[in-house]
């Protein structure tokens, strides 16, 4: 899964909460499937979790069958490297399944291997059995508003990018010398990234954050930051779990106004209970008295952080010299209809808040791979059933691109474990011809040649994942993680 975030709501998608009853397991996925001595040569495109997990599957049910993975940058991982907030280095475990998937004598990687330009998908339906797409998200939907464009408006989509070290992003410069930043969107993503502006410098040390964000973060300016949302409180997109890190963050107070939260107790009564408890800490933070350690953390903060509610922007506004974002202008909204349907409509009533820095989530999407690849615009999605892509025998799709940019990492599994499972039965039922030999990545390797590309193995990440993890030792974090792709490939000897 290329990295893309993600997430709009997001951040998530990697969030690992408990695993305790949510394991939703296709009773057929137990029954191990064989197709006799015939090896089924299988590619994925993609090493984000959707990537991972459909070879996992495959590989552990399948006792022949052969996985080729390729991605795009010369480092594995997608989303779980460049997608997982810095000060959430738990989530990241998940990549220690991933490297004894890829370590399997029956996988390999292939990185540094853009499929639609390196290599066609047409090319890779040639040299193997069946093809899964995993390849995620990798853009973010525009607000489409005017000023969308002026310099401090960036997408949190971009932020996170920067500050986890995506190549693509490694250049983005923000301008942090605002007091006020303002997140449009209320998921997981916009916690992380006010979270990150807020959280203070010497925890921010002790993670993998890049150098180069660390260093412009310890200089920032911000001080308060605003998450805007179109619609209510009980409609936000943010677990529990991202809330009450927002609400415990030492050196800053919650800026939660009362009358938002006002009588919605009587309203929760019968939500389902994660809701219910999102609320319940949201109302508590807004209505009740802060117990004496939280009142003695909050009185002292120099920073603060708040969500406003029914508001949809209209324009960012410009500095004098209209080159700059100097605030923005929303539109006050209000409710019709109840719970997750609600949709909000504008009162024509008008408000305008300064702020020099504007972070956009609203959602990642999918970008469509090529003309042969069956396209949804709309949805953002490549057509399926059950993973298999629309009127194109062999090829599938799983994570992201399949389904939209939502869900946690337990949501990509399974969804990815039911794409693995229809390429089982495909195998099983004779819908892919394995009688058919097929070459794999020998086949491919001479098309890599003859156009100059050098695909990076897996055991050429490990040498870069030493050397990120003997920098970061020198400073005293996790990692240091590289961000210049050419620097990568020096390291390894390309």
């Amino acid at each position: 899964m290329p990295p893309g975030r993600p997430p709009a709501q997001t951040s998530l998608l990697l969030r690992v909460p408990e695993l305790a009853g949510q394991l939703k397991f296709n009773p057929g996925f137990k029954r191990p499937l064989s197709t006799g001595e015939r090896i089924p040569r299988i590619c994925i495109v993609g090493s984000g979790p959707a990537g991972f997990y459909t070879a996992q599957h495959l590989l552990k049910h399948h006792k022949l069958a052969r996985v080729d993975i390729y991605e795009k940058l010369p480092v594995p991982f997608g989303l779980v490297r460049f997608g997982v907030a810095p000060d959430h280095p738990e989530v990241k475990n998940v990549i220690n399944t991933f490297t004894q998937t890829a370590q399997s004598d029956r996988c390999s990687y292939y990185g540094n291997v853009t499929v639609g330009k390196d290599v066609t998908v047409e090319e890779l339906q040639q040299a193997y059995h069946a093809v899964v797409l995993s390849y995620g998200a990798e853009d973010n939907r525009i607000l489409g508003i005017p000023g969308e464009n002026l310099s401090g408006v960036y997408s949190a989509r971009a932020l996170v990018g920067w500050y986890n070290g995506l190549p693509e992003n490694r250049d983005l410069k923000p301008d942090l010398s605002s007091k006020t930043a303002l997140v449009l969107g209320q998921g997981n993503v916009a916690l992380d990234v006010a979270r990150i502006l807020l959280t203070p410098l010497d925890l921010l040390q002790k993670t993998d954050i890049t150098e180069g964000s660390l260093a412009a973060i310890a200089s920032s300016k911000v001080k308060r930051v605003w998450l805007v949302g179109r619609r209510g409180p009980l409609q936000v997109a943010f677990t529990i779990k991202e809330l009450r890190e927002m609400v415990n963050l030492p050196g800053a107070r919650p800026i939660l106004d009362p009358a938002d939260f006002t009588g919605l107790r009587d309203a929760i009564k019968d939500v389902p209970r994660p809701r219910k408890r999102l609320t319940e800490l949201m109302i508590k933070t807004a209505l009740e008295k802060p117990g004496e350690k939280e009142a003695k953390i909050w009185a002292s903060a120099t920073r603060e952080w708040g969500l406003k509610f029914l508001r949809s922007p209209l324009e960012i506004l410009p500095t004098a010299n209209g080159k700059r974002a100097r605030g923005i202008r929303m539109a006050v909204t209000r409710l019709e209809g109840s719970g997750e349907s609600a949709t909000a409509v504008p009162t024509g009533e008008v408000e305008e808040l300064e702020c020099g820095l504007i972070l956009s989530s609203i959602g990642y999407r999918s970008l469509p791979l090529g003309p042969s690849v069956p396209f949804d615009p709309k949805h953002g999605i490549i057509p399926n059933h059950l993973g298999r892509v629309q009127g194109v025998p062999g090829l599938y799709c799983s994570g992201w691109v399949k389904r939209g940019p939502t869900g946690v990492i337990i949501t990509t599994m399974n969804d990815s474990f039911d794409t693995a499972q229809s390429v089982l039965e495909d195998l099983q039922a004779g819908m892919l011809n394995v009688s058919n030999t097929k070459e794999g990545f020998e086949s491919v390797r001479s098309i890599l040649h003859s156009r100059g590309v050098h695909p990076v193995s897996f055991s050429d990440w490990e040498k870069i994942d030493a050397a990120e993890v003997a920098r970061g030792q020198l400073a005293g974090k996790p990692r240091e993680k590289i961000v210049d792709p050419q620097e990568m490939l020096q390291l390894i000897g390309r």
